[in-house]
């Protein structure tokens, strides 16, 4: 997926300038990979911009030098947005040049936002919304919501789940930095999770096939076959998690009910929730052709809920004009008040 611009002039422009610079000196004179370096960096600044230092190491004129920084850094004017863009674009550069694989890559500004203007919608009774994140890896996805709708006058509680020790590192010191109200789980998301039922899940959900059959067995998208998709299993997890009536928004390959293991996925959608909508995104978000995605609106039933009588199926127009996405913004308000919230 394509890197997100940095806007010149701007304090989320020094911010990033600053934090990557940070970050750069540290990974250099710690000998460790960018994603460690940047958790290290960000204890350190949490820490009353405090400098770590055991045995030694790093140097005290690195420790002057990365004072330095955060010490800039600190004086900047920054919002929780501003913040987790400033993150975000530092995450972006880092792994790009270190390299990771395809399920860990930050979820694009241009998407977040797309959730987010969903989710206004799909939530504009509520001034409070509890939002589940079955896979939160670095939080980028959860935080772009949780922000703007905190700067939509709306108060955001965010919980992310995540097997991988690194990201969810990564998704902590950002929570801390930004002063959002995330509670984060570092465990499988498919075992027991302690956490109430939620009114939104949500999740850019990571695609491959989940090893462990037995663990599985109950969920009704488990293959008797082969190894299950995890990405639907995740589904199935986080609707369960979400109160009667409420929403799940995801982010899915654009072929998933074209696999062999679609009509098990297909069984559940009708037996067990509403599909609402699904939503292509454009081709031009991805850089090969056969990885396209679209985002599934699912709905839990109960006494308001029912299913659509016209499912929405769209596609989008590049996320880049705004004419285009307005009109759509303005068709899917429509789609809803005579579809869904009648």
């Amino acid at each position: 997926m394509k890197e997100v611009e940095v806007l010149a002039h701007t304090d989320v422009e020094k911010g990033f300038q600053l934090m990557f610079e940070a970050v750069t000196i540290l990974q250099e004179a710690l000998d460790t990979s960018f994603f460690d370096a940047y958790i290290e960096n960000s204890e350190n600044f949490i820490d009353s911009q405090t400098v770590r230092v055991i045995d030694g190491v790093p140097k005290k004129e690195v420790v002057e030098k990365v004072t330095s920084l955060y010490q800039q850094l600190e004086v900047l004017s920054l919002t929780e947005e501003d913040k987790r863009k400033i993150s975000q674009l530092v995450l972006l550069k880092g792994s790009m040049e270190e390299g990771i694989q395809a399920n860990h890559q930050l979820t694009p500004d241009g998407i977040g936002f797309l959730f987010v203007y969903l989710l206004e919608q799909l939530t504009k009774d509520s001034k409070e919304v509890s939002i589940l994140d079955v896979a939160v890896g670095t939080g980028n996805l959860l935080y772009t919501v949780m922000t703007n709708l905190n700067l939509a006058k709306k108060s955001a509680t965010g919980f992310g789940v995540d097997v991988d020790d690194t990201l969810l590192n990564i998704a902590a010191v950002n929570q801390e930095w930004m002063k959002l109200d995330a509670h984060l789980f570092h465990q499988d998301s498919i075992d027991p999770l302690l956490i109430d039922p939620v009114d939104v899940a949500l999740s850019d959900l990571p695609i491959g096939y989940y090893p462990l059959d037995e663990k599985v067995a109950d969920f009704k998208v488990a293959s008797s076959d082969e190894h299950s998709f995890a990405h639907h299993l995740l589904m199935e997890k986080a609707m369960k998690h979400v109160k009667k009536d409420g929403f799940g928004l995801f982010l899915v390959p654009s072929n998933l009910l074209e696999t062999n293991q679609a009509p098990l996925l297909t069984n559940w959608l009708k037996e067990d929730v509403y599909l609402q909508a699904v939503l292509q995104l454009p081709s031009s978000l991805f850089s090969q052709k056969g990885l396209g995605k679209s985002i599934l609106i699912l709905q839990n039933k109960g006494d308001h809920a029912k299913q659509a009588a016209e499912v929405l199926l769209a596609e989008l127009p590049s996320l880049k004009d705004e004419q285009p996405l307005l009109k759509f913004i303005s068709e899917f308000r429509t789609w809803y008040q005579s579809n869904i919230n009648e």
